[in-house]
């Protein structure tokens, strides 16, 4: 014990006798500025500045009410004032574009120190090899970022893209939306992503919106907003930051903000009543991003064509002030011709930050957007304390996110992590839950087959026999199947038409341009002269795979025998369908928007399957 007290006592001493020697020559020494710190500094070398553990907050917005934290201080001091500016800047990336656009994104990380990235189309395994070099190259952690509405697979191939809003919206309940949320969140963190710029929680009540359309919930404001936080809460959840889109409301316009300014010409009592519904109710339930749209509201800036990305009464007044909302708030694309028809990139960047913006997504030029912004500090305009306040509030949401404990992308097993089980399944049950029964004359569905009858399966918009009919072979053998383009012509379709008159039943499947949903069937006028030919048959079950809104391009579809609804193409929702046609699920489905006066908001024949019996 005296041997121990001795000891001590001695390299007490001898650290009392070293320490100015070793501060001499620490001062003395040659080098560069990181060699010639100051003395307190060199100190923590042997005696590290002893700081609280990181208690990561329950929530985003309770991480972004306290900036303090060690790691944020930390990161903070190292930036100079135009890094602090870049800290709110997150630029485009693309994994399928090559070498030379990647040297482009990289220079943009190396000089200018860029907050973070947002990806678009490639494939995952090289967005994650991409993801590791930026991230290896960057001062500061990179946020990863993506618009991924449906999931990664609506970017990325070889990876699982979810239905549409327009589908879910169709859904009964939104326990399968929650848990869709959960799963896309997974799959964002086995990217290395941390934001996704959705739920759309605009209320789409105009079936000529161009840009919006089945991208909705639908047009009923509380059903937007009941499935717009279902989906928030279970990315959030999930440990991923949701941005909900497009705030103050794009849901009731005829133009793309992508490619114009829209006006949005309501009252101030239509818009607190419907457009901003669903918008408070996130901002209510713990939302922790919310992107602002390019959309000109006279009614709540009467500025001449000003977007309201860059309208202080906008951003400040009414999301900040009026809506109490705390969280991190996006433009959108600051490339769109919505922002930069009347205003010139850098201009447009500073006036969104000015209005109250905390983050630039998707710049025209990086360092015109930061000339600006220091042109305006220096002019009075804004502060560098706000600027500061808005790279700590990032900070902050980086360490909640992991940013602090940052770890390379794991590229072993990627391709089958992001394909899971459990997402098929999520798949198959929302393709089953939205399939939605608008016709049902004389009780067709479910249909019942007789050894006499004759069945034939057509799939208008194929160059093959399709899913849909492949499992209607599956379910009876009964069929003959066929197959037309959208574009056939009237050679094409009297053909075929003159065939199929000598059958009882036909079941008809229409596809649109793709899997997705689309805006236009681009069906020829023969093509649809057919459809209407079948409609008015008194024998077809028609399925439509693709957005609701297009019934509409097809005359008399109301007319049909039977008439069902599945929203896209991908392959549950055609199975589903089939399988639906023939008893074997229920159609609880319902219509998410008012199409026309035939096909209303909540229309949905309900086939209950434990009243069918089985063959």
């Amino acid at each position: 014990m005296l041997k121990c007290q001795h000891t001590r006592k001695f390299l007490s001493h001898t650290w009392i006798w070293l320490l100015p020697l070793l501060s001499a020559l620490l001062l003395s020494c040659e080098g560069s500025d990181a060699q010639r710190q100051s003395y307190a500094d060199q100190q923590n070398l042997f005696f590290p500045v002893e700081h609280e553990p990181y208690n990561r907050p329950s929530s985003l917005l309770a991480a972004l009410e306290d900036t303090s934290s060690y790691w944020v201080d930390s990161v903070f001091n190292t930036l100079t004032p135009e890094e602090r500016i870049a800290q709110l800047i997150v630029i485009e990336a693309f994994s399928n574009k090559g070498p030379k656009y990647e040297a482009d994104v990289m220079r943009l990380i190396k000089e200018y120190k860029v907050g973070g990235i947002i990806f678009f189309q490639g494939g995952p395994v090289r967005q994650a090899k991409l993801t590791n070099r930026y991230q290896a190259a960057s001062k500061v952690p990179l946020w990863i970022s993506m618009d991924a509405e449906n999931g990664v697979g609506m970017r990325l191939d070889s990876a699982v893209e979810y239905p549409s809003q327009q589908m879910l919206g169709a859904l009964a309940e939104d326990t399968l939306i929650y848990r869709l949320g959960e799963e896309v969140a997974q799959e964002f963190k086995r990217l290395g992503m941390h934001i996704n710029f959705a739920p759309v929680a605009d209320v789409n009540n105009n079936p000529d919106n161009p840009v919006i359309s089945y991208r909705s919930f639908g047009e009923n404001k509380y059903d937007v907003a009941t499935k717009s936080m279902a989906y928030m809460r279970g990315m959030q959840d999930g440990g991923i930051m949701a941005v909900a889109k497009h705030f103050p409301g794009h849901g009731d316009t005829d133009v793309d903000s992508h490619y114009d300014l829209p006006v949005i010409p309501f009252s101030r009592q239509r818009l607190d009543s419907l457009e901003l519904y669903p918008f408070r109710e996130l901002v209510r339930h713990g939302l922790g991003g919310m992107m602002v749209a390019h959309m000109h509201v006279p009614q709540l800036d009467s500025t001449t064509n000003l977007p309201s990305t860059l309208s202080k009464p906008i951003v400040t007044g009414l999301l900040k002030k009026q809506l109490n909302y705390n969280g991190l708030i996006f433009t959108d694309a600051m490339v769109m011709k919505g922002v930069t028809k009347y205003f010139e990139p850098g201009e447009a960047e500073a006036r969104a930050l000015m209005a109250g913006n905390d983050v630039l997504e998707r710049l025209n030029s990086v360092p015109k957007a930061i000339a600006a912004v220091k042109k305006a500090i220096d002019k009075g305009q804004m502060t560098q304390e706000e600027i500061d306040r808005r790279c700590k509030r990032v900070l902050a949401a980086k360490q909640w996110l992991g940013l602090d404990k940052y770890k390379p992308v794991a590229l072993e097993n990627l391709y089958e992590d992001l394909n899971p089980p459990i997402a098929d399944l999520i798949n198959k049950r929302i393709a089953e839950g939205a399939i939605t029964l608008l016709n049902n004359k004389k009780k067709m569905l479910p249909l019942r087959l007789t050894p006499r009858m004759r069945v034939a399966t057509l799939a208008i918009g194929a160059n093959r026999v399709t899913a849909f009919q492949r499992q209607v072979n599956q379910l009876t053998d009964k069929t003959d199947d066929y197959y037309i383009s959208r574009k056939a012509d009237a050679k094409e379709t009297k053909k075929l038409w003159k065939k199929l008159k000598k059958y009882d039943v036909v079941l008809v499947a229409l596809y649109g341009p793709s899997i997705r949903p689309s805006n236009h069937l681009g069906y020829s006028k023969d093509a649809a002269k057919l459809v209407q030919q079948l409609a008015r048959s008194n024998k077809s079950v028609i399925t439509l795979f693709n957005n609701a809104y297009t019934l509409n391009q097809l005359p008399d579809i109301e007319e049909s025998r039977a008439l069902l609804l599945a929203y896209q193409g991908y392959f549950h929702a055609q199975a589903a369908a089939a399988e639906a046609i023939f008893g074997k699920v229920p159609t609880r489905g319902r219509l998410a928007v008012t199409v026309n006066k035939h096909f209303g908001y909540g229309d949905g024949i309900r086939l209950n399957k434990s009243f069918i019996a089985e063959r």
